[in-house]
């Protein structure tokens, strides 16, 4: 294995960082007031911070080195979770985002409340919460750690692990949204910028794209593949689809922050800015993987590509300017995760149990909650290395547990048929193909998991209609404030009129399709 050694300015630029990033979160901290504050800032963010937020809780250290590493190894298709993502944010901000914020919800499952019952909200909380500490914070924090290793030798797996997630904690246990969102857009620009430094450099390196098609079969660079592709066929695409749209739309790791815009406008606005840093990453994240084909021939390892390519590459100062961004990218899923399972657990449980709280003490469960969930993911992440199998789960958890939430929510907003019965068979059918997905999984052959999503999904679907079908409808429920209609578009339509065309966010969304359309026509 590569050992990589720092200089002694690097090394202060990622402790200056650090400390930053600390004391920021201390400082946004004390201005807060309650629970509205804490968990969603005040309702109060722009689409700049939200946009940047959106792609910095997106892109951890572990998804930067696996992009660099498909650059490299299998291609371009791996851009196809970042074109189909741009997809989903604007379905998601014409269609989900007016009636989240219409509703003023805390967390994503107080929706299904609202739809059906509060059995469906606890359910959808408990998968969320589930996925969120296993996924999203214990896995994230392993990874990232075993990344970090390779840079930092000396120290072993368990207190890497451990400053990141402390680190983390601090400034998310104090400064709760607010402080996730601005550290995230430092974050996002820092990597932006890092990763940008790395893409010049190898490109110089290389010699440039003219040397890598020497050596480079041309498939290798097609975003999407043949029916035929092992890894991601194109007609999985659809369950692509389906995945992106738990991640952007219904998961309260990411989604919390456009709970929190200050207009239906600056959420819209922020989805389609977060689309638009979402296309740079063929460019700035995936391009260095392809460069490095060239400067790299025998490459054994790809995880250490990366942090390779860093040391290779960079100039002391840049270096640790762009390892700060690195571990940055790391420490913006940990804190949307802390942030997410925090409100979860307060805003959809503790206020059911304890009502009378007021918001100063539902900010301080949320505190404590937070220092609980960063205890746990620490505990458990260094075991993660003992349990092979566990770990390749993971990679396929929202494929086994996500479809039926998919269901509740789809069927939801777009039937006004559904209803809370049609509800519970959905929870119980999907939870049934959950288990077998689970079982089946060590099988000899089983198809690629998207296919499965795209399967569960429909089965979910389907259980949704017949249960809802079976009963009579929800008719104490105003369906107009959780259902969508061809009027509540209608009426959007009218309002955009007034606006001029630049604050058009369907426009940023036509343009948006056009630039993916033009990249898969060119790749």
């Amino acid at each position: 294995m590569e050992e990589f050694s720092l200089g002694t300015l690097d090394l202060s630029i990622v402790g200056f960082y650090l400390l930053f990033v600390i004391i920021l979160g201390f400082y946004i901290g004390s201005k807060h007031k309650g629970a509205e504050d804490y968990f969603l800032a005040g309702r109060n963010l722009t689409w700049p911070i939200i946009g940047f937020s959106l792609f910095a809780s997106n892109i951890s250290s572990n998804t930067l080195v696996g992009l660099t590493g498909s650059g490299y190894l299998n291609g371009f298709s791996v851009f196809s979770y970042e074109w189909m993502a741009i997809f989903v944010l604007i379905v998601f901000s014409i269609f989900f985002l007016p009636f989240y914020l219409k509703n003023k919800i805390y967390t994503i499952p107080e929706y299904l409340e609202k739809r059906y019952d509060a059995i469906t909200r606890g359910y959808a909380s408990i998968i969320a919460i589930i996925l969120n500490v296993i996924v999203d914070v214990a896995a994230t924090l392993y990874a990232g750690g075993v990344l970090v290793q390779l840079i930092f030798p000396q120290f072993s797996l368990f207190a890497i692990i451990g400053v990141l997630a402390v680190v983390a904690g601090l400034y998310t246990i104090s400064g709760g949204l607010s402080a996730v969102v601005y550290t995230d857009a430092i974050q996002a620009i820092i990597l932006i910028i890092g990763s940008i430094l790395i893409t010049y450099f190898a490109w110089d390196k290389s010699g440039g794209f003219d040397e890598v098609m020497k050596i480079t079969d041309p498939t290798h660079f097609d975003i999407v593949k043949s029916a035929s592709d092992p890894e991601l066929p194109w007609p999985a695409l659809l369950g692509v689809f389906l995945l992106g749209f738990y991640f952007w739309g219904t998961n309260q790791y990411i989604t919390q922050r456009t709970l929190a815009s200050k207009t239906t406008a600056q959420g819209q606005w922020g989805a389609m800015f977060a689309g638009f840093l979402k296309i740079s990453i063929l460019f700035i994240m995936i391009f260095p993987g392809a460069f490095a084909r060239v400067i790299y021939p025998d490459m054994q390892n790809v995880d250490q590509l990366y942090p390779t390519m860093l040391f290779d590459l960079l100039p002391t100062g840049i270096l640790g300017l762009v390892l700060a961004g690195f571990i940055a990218a790391l420490m913006s899923s940990i804190d949307s995760g802390l942030n997410s399972v925090s409100t979860l657990v307060t805003m959809d449980f503790v206020t059911k149990m304890k009502p009378e709280y007021t918001q100063k003490q539902l900010m301080k469960v949320g505190r404590w909650v937070t220092f609980i969930v960063m205890t746990i993911a620490a505990v458990w992440a260094p075991q993660i290395v003992h349990f092979d199998k566990l770990w390749d789960y993971l990679q396929q958890a929202l494929s086994w547990f996500c479809p039926p939430i998919i269901a509740l929510f789809a069927m939801g907003l777009f039937w006004k048929g559904a209803n809370k019965n049609g509800a519970y068979w959905t929870i119980v059918v999907g939870s049934i193909v959950s288990v077998l997905a689970i079982i089946f999984n060590n099988a000899e052959w089983k198809p690629n998991f998207l296919y499965v999503t795209t399967f569960h999904f429909l089965i979910s679907c389907i259980a949704m209609i017949v249960g809802s079908m079976m009963s009579q409808p929800d008719s104490e429920k105003n369906l107009g404030d959780v259902v969508w209609s061809v009027e509540e578009y209608k009426k959007e339509s009218e309002e955009l009129k007034s606006l001029p065309w630049y604050l058009n966010y369907r426009l940023h969304g036509i343009i948006l399709v056009i630039v993916v359309v033009i990249i898969l026509i060119i790749y």
